[in-house]
């Protein structure tokens, strides 16, 4: 089917956070830094007080009440403007509060900080040398993962790294916070509203219950709207300081300083292997960046632990520390870099024993997870290597570089394999069933745009025997049952069961109404319930009917589903992608024409949206490969790309016009 909520995000009609404009609105903008790492000495706000409509200005020497965050996320560390200390470009330093945007902009723009600054460490390159380990990991009976190389027919040595990315959502990060008495809403970009009511509640020193986030649209998230940022909690602290709503929301410049980006990443990828190709030592020594501002680092050598069989497998971790903006989480942190170096090396491997890289991995394909030794709850990727490799044509290709080619431009064809974790944490749903024939499925999950609301109005009127145009879900409001956030892929895994309970639980009280109110043409009668009908001795009525009748305006329920309890499986999703890539002889250009993804991806609860996801997933990954790549001035520790001019992603006209998946 089509997005439940399509139509009110074409036309317009759907209420993102920054379109939200309490009676008495000011607006706030962030001031921030312009070296890397020191200290400020002064900040200099008298020209900017005088300027017209300023309200008020925030900076260390002036700050909002905030407290210390409790627990590490994978934001900030501490709540801003609490020291004169800067660790990154474009740390926020300040909030200036004006009537209008434009006002509190141009008031900005007259604050004069002064620095005493110190060079930054901002090279990735030089911190390799002396990054700091962080754990080694050998699976269970390995004694030697040099030895088993060592004693490997064939051996391949290659090192990979990827650049810094950020997430560049349509959304750029903003929020809105009004207070009615002590408690306080908040309407804000993120990926799960709970996130937000608990790290405000700790830099506020507040009751999380007086705490309502409210968020049903995000548009788009990718990992950085799971953490809250620095401008959520001083937006909070000046609508409290100066009683009234403010809004902060932040420029496209900012988004890539203020709300993080993916790390960069090296890893130096070993295989060893017998003649015919099968695995005998698999070795990954990963290396990633982290800010001096969290402790996030990503773990891309882990993936070699859950791709192919092999008895010998070691990663080993290090991170290397910058005075650069926040690292955190983009989509498939982890699982994108290392699945891109070892892939790499596996296509290294296939050219030095002569051998087709699809057969190689089938060579090496496993039934169970190879290091923690446990069967796969079920997998199904030889056959993703098949349909793909017989739609796409694999069989033509042929293995000599430079051997195909149309005109001015060479053609070859590659695959790789994908896969990432399917877990199921635990959440809660509310179902509730209205006189006017309607059911509302509510909980806290968020909509990044995965089509998650589509989800739940799907399972839910499956469930219930109604019609998906009779189900309206409510996402994203702190008020109703606390259901998954969005990240880790696993929205639909944890909060579908939950959505099935929920409905069951409903089905179970209307009955109960309808068997036990003296008023039911039911009453005390043997009642069950089936395709939105109480049925009875007498035969059946709609719900809503059956509610209306009664004077009820709606029964409810809610359920809660629990983390996967299965202990004795290994759980992953698995894919095989296909692709041809035309490379210019004369200028080098590369341009992608062809590709088709295969994936095992469990139940699908509606083709559309997950077809939708499997190609938002491959746009994605040519951009990482082909464009996106986030510079770093070694000297000053600046991004020297951080504009939508210069951050490339990719276009229409990068991604091939034939593409599709299974």
């Amino acid at each position: 089917m089509d997005r439940e909520d399509g139509p009110v995000k074409v036309t317009g009609a759907a209420r993102y956070a920054a379109d939200h404009h309490p009676d008495g609105l000011a607006y706030g903008y962030l001031l921030t830094s312009t070296i890397a790492r020191g200290t400020i000495l002064a900040v200099d706000t008298a020209l900017a007080e005088k300027a017209p409509g300023v309200i008020a200005i925030y900076t260390p020497f002036h700050p909002l009440e905030l407290h210390p965050y409790a627990k590490e996320e994978t934001a900030e560390l501490a709540p801003p403007l609490q020291n004169t200390g800067v660790r990154y470009y474009g740390q926020a330093i300040g909030l200036v509060v004006a009537e209008t945007f434009e006002q509190a902009r141009d008031a900005a723009a007259l604050v004069t900080p002064q620095y005493d600054a110190e060079r930054p460490r901002a090279s990735f390159a030089d911190g390799l040398t002396d990054g700091t380990s962080v754990e080694d990991v050998l699976a269970d009976g390995v004694s030697s993962i040099d030895e088993a190389l060592a004693a490997s027919e064939v051996t391949v040595t290659a090192t990979y790294t990827t650049p810094a990315e950020t997430h560049v959502a349509m959304e750029p990060h903003a929020t809105v916070a009004f207070w009615t008495g002590d408690r306080l809403t908040v309407h804000t970009a993120t990926q799960g509203v709970r996130l937000a009511v608990d790290r405000l509640s700790e830099t506020l020193a507040m009751d999380p219950a007086k705490i309502r986030v409210i968020n049903p649209y995000v548009g788009g998230g990718f990992g950085n709207k799971w953490g809250m940022w620095a401008h959520t909690p001083l937006t909070a602290a000046a609508a409290r300081a100066l009683d009234r709503p403010v809004k902060t929301v932040l420029t496209r410049e900012q988004v890539f300083t203020v709300v993080g980006h993916r790390p960069l990443t090296a890893q130096t990828v070993s295989l060893g292997a017998a003649r015919d190709g099968t695995l005998l030592a698999v070795k990954n020594d990963g290396v990633s960046s982290k800010s001096a501002s969290n402790d996030f680092h990503e773990q891309p050598a882990n993936l070699s632990l859950a791709m192919y069989g092999s008895a010998n497998l070691h990663v080993s971790r290090k991170a290397v520390t910058l005075d650069v903006p926040v690292t955190t989480i983009m989509r498939a942190p982890g699982e994108s870099n290392g699945s891109f170096a070892l892939e790499s090396a596996l296509d290294e491997l296939a050219d030095e024993l002569g051998m087709d890289p699809l057969d190689l991995r089938r060579k090496n394909d496993t039934p169970i997870h190879p290091a923690r030794r446990l069967p796969w709850s079920s997998k199904h990727l030889a056959e993703c290597y098949t349909v793909g490799a017989e739609r796409f044509g694999w069989s033509r290709r042929s293995p000599r570089p430079g051997a195909v080619a149309d005109g001015d431009w060479l053609v070859g064809l590659g695959m790789a394999t994908a896969t990432y974790g399917a877990g199921r944490g635990q959440a809660s749903i509310k179902v509730r069933l209205c006189d006017d024939g309607r059911a509302v499925v509510s909980g806290t999950a968020a909509d990044l745009g995965t089509g998650q609301s589509t989800v739940f109005a799907i399972l839910a009127a499956d469930r219930l025997g109604i019609p998906v145009g009779r189900v309206v879900p409510e996402l994203g409001d702190s008020a109703t049952p606390p259901a998954a956030n969005a990240g880790g892929s696993g929205s639909t895994s944890t909060n579908g069961p939950a959505v099935r309970l929920a409905a069951d639980a409903a089905e179970n009280a209307l009955v109960k109404l309808a068997t036990e109110h003296e008023k039911s043409p039911f009453h005390g009668q043997e009642v069950t319930y089936s395709t939105g009908e109480v049925r009875g001795a007498g035969g059946g009525m709609p719900f809503g009917e059956l509610l209306t009748s009664l004077g009820v305006p709606a029964v409810e329920a809610t359920a809660t589903s629990p983390r996967n309890p299965v202990r004795d499986h290994a759980f992953r999703s698995f894919g095989a992608h296909f692709c041809e890539v035309r490379v210019n002889r004369w200028t080098g250009e590369p341009r992608v024409t062809r590709w088709l993804c295969v994936v095992d991806a469990g139940t699908i609860v509606n083709a559309k949206t997950a077809r939708s996801q499997i190609v938002g997933g491959v746009v994605m990954g040519i951009g990482q490969a082909l464009l996106e790549d986030l510079r770093i001035e070694p000297e000053t520790g600046r991004f020297g790309n951080a504009t939508m001019a210069d951050y490339l992603v990719p276009s229409n006209a990068d991604i091939p016009p034939s593409m599709w998946s299974s």
